[in-house]
């Protein structure tokens, strides 16, 4: 049976070094790290995400400027609001919650942050950066991957690693990330022909594809480890991306949904924006 990686016990311990590094900085400078959440409209799971970012931002010392707009905000103002951020040296990290309402250009919104206050590390700056290997603020799904596969113990360098994926949130940039820890990395996505030939070989197996229990106990290769990020809900109830009741058979080590990957989003959030602002300050 697989062993359980436990993303609230690891979130909360680098909480606790999130903390200390809050403090200092706000002993250092005589305030509190600031992020600003802004969410537009009103999805319900939007609205839970926000509420534990900002729980979240309480529990380790930062402070949080919570934007709450209509779902018919315009996007001049949205824009507006994003440069007044900007310009706001009490925020050191901007976080513009996705999905936003039809009638607002996404990418046009998440352009206008600046890439140092780029919480989420969504800004095409940070993902150039994070493609050629340069100094950037790296995207929180994929970063929390990284830090529960080492967990384990397990080294990255060497194995093979499948994505199943290819979003610009999670798939891509986690795909990166486990090039840098220098894995040899094998991408999937739903148009992929005999997507179990590829699974089956994966030392490290991340399925992220957003299809309820889609990764079945004869895809995994006995001994793999396997990171669920899947969030699929049904009946009201949640599933991830893997049939856990299969694949805990066959892996070595696997993440629960809820309890994995979830945590560790929000608490590298934390970490990018306590980052943000020592390196500003340095800057």
């Amino acid at each position: 049976m697989a062993e359980i990686i436990d993303g609230k016990a690891l979130s909360a311990s680098i909480k606790e070094d999130l903390a200390a590094e809050a403090k200092r900085y706000e002993e250092s400078y005589g305030r509190k790290v600031g992020l600003a959440v802004v969410k537009v409209g009103h999805d319900g799971a939007s609205e839970v995400y926000v509420r534990n970012k900002i729980a979240a931002c309480e529990k380790v010392g930062v402070r949080s400027f919570a934007y709450e707009l209509p779902e018919d905000e315009s996007e001049e103002d949205l824009l507006a609001l994003v440069d007044k951020l900007n310009d706001d040296e009490e925020v050191d990290g901007i976080l513009v919650q996705l999905p936003l309402p039809a009638h607002l250009n996404e990418k046009k919104v998440l352009a206008r942050i600046r890439p140092e206050k780029d919480a989420d590390g969504f800004h095409v700056v940070n993902a150039g950066g994070l493609m050629l290997g340069l100094p950037c603020t790296k995207p929180c799904t994929p970063a929390g991957i990284i830090e529960l596969i080492k967990s384990t113990g397990a080294k990255i360098a060497g194995k093979h690693a499948v994505v199943v994926g290819r979003s610009n949130i999670v798939g891509k940039p986690c795909a990166m990330l486990l090039l840098s820890e220098n894995a040899t990395v094998t991408i999937c996505h739903s148009r992929t022909v005999d997507l179990a030939s590829y699974t089956r070989q994966a030392d490290i197996l991340v399925a992220a594809v957003g299809i309820k229990q889609l990764i079945k106990g004869d895809m995994i290769k006995p001994g793999a480890i396997v990171i669920d990020v899947g969030m699929n809900r049904d009946n009201g109830k949640l599933y991830g991306d893997v049939d856990f009741g299969e694949a805990e058979k066959v892996a070595s080590y696997i993440t629960p949904v809820p309890g994995g990957v979830g945590p560790m989003t929000v608490t590298m959030l934390l970490k990018n924006t306590i980052e943000s602002a020592f390196r500003c300050r340095k800057g």
